[in-house]
């Protein structure tokens, strides 16, 4: 069994995505592009809730402006110390939750996408950019470069999860909405009973884009998804000990049907811990030193209708994170080939 995960394992990381001059992998550059496409056939008519999905938090903070304005979702009292330039350069160290953008996420193997987003005051069009303290890029940008991907990766799916909205009236959300549809079109996968989510039946439907939109809004269009269909609890905690505890228990609460489920395997800084690590940022105070023991706890997990489903990281490429999720499906795999013994 451990041979054939090795053996399925080469084959699904043979291929370099951004490949360095030195000719090394490193977690980055190992490209599971085309994992769910590489999963064997009896994984194929699983429903995607009893598969394991590497996600990201935050996943659009690749990228923040310093320059542009503090976001909605600060506080007035952030609003006013942020214009010393100083605060903005501070709150970026601490806005940042990933390294790579959204393409090099997809090539890495992350299908899940935690998205925040916001009109930004001042703009006299209707344009929506991603929020988190600061502002990222248009969400247009984002959305077509997820599309470009999925055009040529049509067997992988993604789940895109629009789960907070500031300075959102309905013009703004009827933008935001049209925009989703002109990226991704016949894409697009309309609501369904979750238990008929599986590859098989996405593939022969050219589904690949499943939009959770958790607003009385999504009632409006048949392809959002209500954000209860995917609970995703947040510890909100720095320990690594009481997050485990809490994912653990929450795993243990998991509806066995009717909703994907996401375990958010993040570290939540205070406000103390901001102050300690002021100039170090969240990566280096806060992420780097625990994240190993996050993803020993991942590796400890198994994939099914009571296990894990979509698990999301902070900083997915300083691990083989999206790679130790992947390969929990193998325990599936191994599952069956017991059964048959």
């Amino acid at each position: 069994m451990l041979a054939l995960r090795k053996a399925r394992r080469k084959l699904r990381m043979g291929t370099i995505c951004s490949p360095n001059p030195s000719g090394t992998k490193t977690s980055s550059e190992v490209c599971n592009a085309d994992w769910m496409a590489s999963l064997p056939p009896h994984l194929h008519n699983l429903p995607l809730s009893n598969l394991a999905i590497p996600g990201s938090h935050d996943s659009f903070s690749y990228w923040v402006d310093e320059k542009s304005p503090v976001g909605p979702d600060q506080t007035q009292a952030i609003k006013r110390l942020a214009r010393i330039s100083l605060v903005k350069k501070l709150m970026k160290k601490w806005s940042v939750t990933q390294n790579l953008t959204f393409r090099e996420q997809l090539e890495a193997g992350i299908r899940y996408f935690d998205l925040r987003v916001s009109s930004k005051p001042g703009d006299a069009d209707q344009e929506i950019y991603f929020i988190h303290g600061l502002f990222g890029i248009k969400v247009w940008d984002g959305l077509m470069e997820i599309d470009s991907f999925l055009t040529q990766h049509p067997q992988e799916i993604v789940f895109l999860d629009f789960n907070h909205f500031y300075a959102m009236d309905e013009t703004h959300h009827k933008c935001l909405v049209l925009r989703i549809q002109e990226a991704f079109e016949n894409k697009l996968c309309p609501t369904c009973s979750v238990e008929s989510m599986t590859l098989k039946n996405l593939w022969e439907k050219k589904y690949q884009v499943l939009i959770f939109y958790h607003c009385p809004f999504y009632k409006q269009y048949p392809f959002l998804w209500p954000g209860k269909k995917i609970p995703a609890p947040w510890a909100n905690t720095t320990s690594v000990q009481k997050l485990i505890l809490f994912l653990e228990t929450t795993l243990s609460e998991r509806a066995p049907r009717g909703s994907f489920h996401v375990s958010q395997a993040i570290l939540t800084p205070r406000v103390k811990t901001i102050a300690r690590g002021l100039v170090g940022g969240l990566k280096n105070t806060l992420v780097h030193r625990n994240l190993p023991a996050i993803l020993d706890w991942v590796k400890t997990q198994k994939p099914g209708a009571m296990g894990v489903n979509i698990i999301t990281s902070d900083f997915v490429d300083l691990v083989d994170f999206a790679t130790t999720v992947i390969e929990l499906n193998d325990l599936l795999q191994e599952d069956k080939a017991l059964a048959k013994c």
